[in-house]
């Protein structure tokens, strides 16, 4: 894996956090990275983004780049076409993946929001990009209730375009979790097909970045170059 896309099944529910944690994991074994973000939106000029967020938690070892900024909080396209700004193009994205995956043995493309959200006016994705690339998906999904079907909506619509999901990491697990929660370690694989990858703990984007980086690895399956182990968070967390 050179070039992995990293989509959330929605907003605000931990894909920042989780690809700082991938990023870092990466790093503690030996790894160059690099973290893409096409587009970020909700940010003005002069405050750090998401990838400078994944270089503040994983360390400044990470390359991080951002494509396109857009000031209000929505779609790329939405954000582009209010703000009077250009779009980005599935070409401009997989060419600039590619550059960096020239110079780096791992490249992160951080989405913004779900899968299938449109980067312009043609109605392209994240997805777009993906198949260009030939890049599989990890996706991040919440704990909680609901998160069953967006997920296994996602994992639908990679297979329906050909494309590879890598696995599901959850996003934010929470210290003390419900029963849905505990009940979705076990279904969500069942009904994505999509294996199990890891749980970030909730408020670990608060972390001191050097007690992020030693916690990151435990986080995370081997797969993602970490040591967790999915049938050992279950055993942990029985429903």
């Amino acid at each position: 894996m050179t070039v992995v896309m990293v989509s959330g099944t929605g907003t605000e529910i931990g894909k920042t956090v989780v690809t700082s944690a991938v990023a870092a994991a990466a790093l503690a074994a030996g790894r160059s990275v690099a973290v893409l973000k096409p587009a970020q939106t909700g940010v003005a000029p002069d405050e750090p983004g998401d990838a400078a967020e994944a270089v503040r938690l994983a360390g400044p070892a990470v390359t991080a780049v951002e494509l396109a900024r857009y000031p209000e909080p929505l779609a790329p396209d939405t954000a582009a076409r209010r703000a009077g700004l250009a779009t980005l193009s599935p070409a401009e994205i997989a060419q600039a993946a590619e550059r960096l995956s020239a110079d780096h043995d791992l490249v992160l493309v951080e989405g913004a929001g779900g899968l299938l959200v449109r980067f312009d006016a043609d109605g392209n994705t994240l997805a777009d990009a993906a198949r260009l690339l030939g890049a599989p998906t990890l996706v991040v999904a919440p704990a909680g209730l609901g998160t069953l079907n967006s997920t296994a909506l996602t994992a639908e619509a990679l297979r329906a375009r050909g494309l590879t999901g890598l696995g599901v990491v959850i996003g934010s697990w929470p210290e003390q979790p419900d029963l849905a929660a505990r009940c979705n370690l076990a279904d969500l694989p069942a009904v994505s097909g999509l294996p199990l990858l890891g749980a970030v703990p909730q408020g670990s984007g608060g972390l001191d970045p050097q007690a992020f980086r030693r916690a990151c690895p435990g986080w995370l399956d081997p797969t993602l170059s970490g040591t967790w182990s999915a049938e050992s968070f279950l055993a942990a967390w029985p429903a």
